[in-house]
């Protein structure tokens, strides 16, 4: 597992060195509109833990912190009006590494919704 880089974009976020429009925060998550959406809706939500990926995220996190992002998550899809029960749904994608083309080395979600997404990835 690559070394967490506390001066990633996240982490300096999370300082609250950078500004964000911050959807939703708990002791452990924290929510914010990305800028620059790919969709009518797009979220990032990202743990306040020091986690590179999604599979560090969930092999490390204590329970707590894996409950918290997961229900964080569907109670900002649900406020944004794309979770099932409020909206037509939505696509949630995290990029691990190299080949996944993750551009920042903080474990996030994007919750991307309010139009079709298309397929997930293009065949040629």
């Amino acid at each position: 597992m690559p070394t967490y880089d506390d001066q990633n974009i996240f982490a300096r976020i999370l300082r609250g060195e950078m500004p964000n429009d911050t959807v939703a925060e708990t002791d452990h998550t924290l929510a914010f509109r990305d800028i620059r959406p790919q969709a009518p809706v797009h979220i990032l939500v990202i743990p306040k833990g020091k986690y590179v990926s999604y599979d560090d995220f969930a092999a490390n996190a204590p329970d707590a912190e894996i409950v918290d992002f997961h229900r964080t998550l569907a109670r900002v899809a649900a406020q944004a009006g794309v979770s099932l029960d409020k909206g037509k749904g939505f696509r949630a994608i995290t990029n691990a590494g190299e080949n996944g083309v993750q551009e920042v080395p903080h474990f996030h979600m994007h919750i991307l919704g309010g139009a079709p997404m298309g397929r997930m990835i293009c065949r040629d």
